[in-house]
């Protein structure tokens, strides 16, 4: 995936359609979580089992990758707006997450790091 080249054509997008003036970060914020709701959405009746079985279905599948990609687009747009390394951002969290959660309290455990 080259995040650089998707952020070009994200921004190609919203500067054709003059969107740009409507993307603060706190709107993005709050379209994002529109989205991501819209993918609960799709999931909120499933069993586990089923959920898990998504691309058994070409159109449940077709409408996961949907909203998905909406969820993906709004967060390259709050990146880009608050000028984020992504990569970085990513691997600083996930050595903060394999501090909190070391191996041997977390492995097989749901736990959250506060009470393992």
């Amino acid at each position: 995936m080259n995040l650089q080249n998707l952020n070009l054509e994200i921004e190609k997008i919203v500067h054709d359609r003059d969107w740009d003036q409507f993307h603060s970060i706190k709107n993005l914020s709050m379209a994002l979580n529109v989205e991501c709701s819209e993918l609960l959405e799709i999931f909120q009746w499933m069993t586990e089992k089923d959920s898990n079985e998504i691309k058994a279905d070409p159109a449940l599948k077709l409408k996961v990758e949907d909203e998905v990609a909406d969820i993906f687009v709004y967060l390259m747009r709050i990146v880009s707006k608050a000028d984020i390394d992504l990569e970085a951002a990513v691997l600083s969290k996930l050595k903060k997450n394999a501090e909190k959660y070391p191996v041997d309290k977390s492995r097989g455990n749901s736990k959250k790091y506060t009470d393992l």
